[in-house]
């Protein structure tokens, strides 16, 4: 098993990279976000790969941190979805902006940033997801401070959380902060209800 590979990068193409190492240059599929912002030609870097063997070869699949390779192998375990699917969500979505989508039960957001993958699948997808994600592992892989203002305005730990969750998703410390006021009328029992009830307003 290959777990990483670092290398110089030789080449970029749309979806893919050319990674050398010690002579060899190994294609490697990336999520399109990762070779947009990340990568260029001739920077070292450290992939972290998956190897899927199929009938007529092998495939690289390859994630700039290990917590993006976890949430593919993760993807994985959905059943119709398969390797080239799982990177085409990564490659609309982060992996922090999929964990906190599968935990809010917001198909719509998946749907919308995954090229190929409709609403259904995207409900199927948090169906089989939800349990293997953890609200509060999802906001210690979260960096803090994109999140931080808003939630320490927001006051209690459960309407940080709300908050910190919806600026993962995309939504600005503004419109997080207001839609989670709103919501919170006393009667959510833990930040995953506050989250859906927030969601609500913004949708």
């Amino acid at each position: 098993m290959i777990g990483y590979i670092k290398g110089i990068v030789a080449d970029l193409e749309e979806n893919q990279i050319l990674l050398e190492n010690n002579g060899i240059g190994y294609e490697i599929l990336m999520p399109a976000s990762a070779l947009e912002r990340s990568l260029r030609e001739g920077m070292e870097c450290r992939i972290y790969t998956y190897l899927q063997v199929k009938e007529d070869g092998l495939q690289l699949f390859g994630f700039l941190t290990k917590d993006d390779l976890q949430v593919f192998r993760q993807l994985l375990t959905v059943s119709g979805i398969g390797p080239k699917a799982a990177l085409g969500i990564l490659s609309g979505l982060s992996a922090d902006e999929l964990r906190f989508a599968v935990l809010a039960d917001d198909a719509a957001t998946i749907a919308r940033k995954s090229p190929g993958v409709g609403k259904k699948t995207a409900q199927k997808l948090i169906l089989e997801l939800k349990d293997k994600f953890d609200l509060q592992e999802a906001f210690e892989k979260k960096l803090e401070h994109q999140a931080a203002p808003a939630a320490q305005e927001a006051g209690s730990d459960v309407r940080s959380e709300a908050v910190q969750a919806l600026v993962a998703l995309g939504y600005s410390s503004t419109e997080a902060l207001r839609a989670v006021k709103q919501a919170d009328d006393g009667a959510a029992a833990d930040a995953e209800e506050l989250l859906k009830a927030s969601l609500k307003r913004l949708i």
